[in-house]
Order: structure tokens, then C-alpha cells, then sequence
């Protein structure tokens, strides 16, 4: 018996796939994990520039972010800044690759310019209120109405 498998992008798989996403929080600042990720999904970082996420994990990311604002470490900081929403851009989507970019504060290891493939990126706590602001006005938008 034979089992032949048509039609479907090659990557249409990968995109349905959970993220399992891990905080840790050190010297003012919470870095983000999510190391299950293929390299074609995984988050882009273009370090002081930017960040790219799948536009699918939006909400997961969203729901991470409201919990860093819950932890102590957040209320430490945030005495120290007010963590202004303006610093990061309106969502913009890209429809080549199924990302949502967001232009602000946002860092990994990586000098080169570009977005890039980051297993881990790192955010100010001060910043974090302001990309939350952002994801929740991109989702908002894109929403259906109920």
C-alpha cells in the first residue's frame, strides 16, 4: 500500500506549529525564548531596529507580554520609565513571508543589519507596556467584528 501526499505549500506545516515561548528576566530587562522554531518561522530581530513575529502568534505573544507586565520585575523598572508606546511602530504586515514588523527597542546578539532568525531577543521592561499597546492595536484591527 501506497500513501502519496499532494498539494500544500512546503512550509504549511511549520506554520501551524506551537511555540512554546520562556521568559527570563535579568538587569532590567526580559529576554524572550522560543527555541522550537524552525529558522523560516521563528522570530526576526533586527537588533535596536526592530521585530518580525508570524502573524499566527500574535495572540501567544500578546498573552507573554501581559504576563511579563505582571511580574515584579516589570513594577521595579517601570518606576525608573514610563515605557512610551510611541517607541515602537503600528504593526506592519508583510504578506511574503506572514510576518507582522514592528519597529522598536528590541535586541539580540546579532551586529548585522536586517532582520534575522532569533532564537532569543531581548526587551527593555520599561518598552514592554509600549509593544503591548501595539500587538493589541494590530490585532484589533484585524479582528473580525462580532
Amino acid at each position: 500500500m501506497t500513501l502519496e501526499i499532494i498539494g500544500g505549500s512546503d512550509f504549511s506545516a511549520l506554520a501551524t506549529e506551537n511555540c512554546r515561548w520562556t521568559r527570563r528576566y535579568a538587569d532590567g530587562a526580559v529576554t524572550f525564548g522560543c527555541s522550537a522554531r524552525t529558522p523560516e518561522r521563528a522570530p526576526r530581530v533586527w537588533s535596536g531596529h526592530g521585530l518580525g513575529l508570524p502573524e499566527a502568534d500574535l495572540p501567544r505573544f500578546a498573552r507573554q507580554l501581559a504576563r511579563v507586565m505582571k511580574h515584579e520585575a516589570y513594577w521595579l523598572a517601570r518606576a525608573e520609565g514610563s515605557g512610551d508606546a510611541r517607541l515602537w511602530s503600528l504593526g506592519r504586515y508583510d504578506d511574503e513571508d506572514d510576518f507582522v514588523y514592528f519597529a522598536g527597542p528590541c535586541a539580540h546578539g546579532d551586529p548585522w543589519p536586517g532582520y534575522r532568525p532569533a532564537r532569543t531577543f531581548t526587551i527593555a521592561l520599561p518598552h514592554v507596556r509600549g509593544l503591548r499597546i501595539r500587538v493589541a492595536a494590530y490585532l484589533a484591527a484585524v479582528s473580525p467584528d462580532e
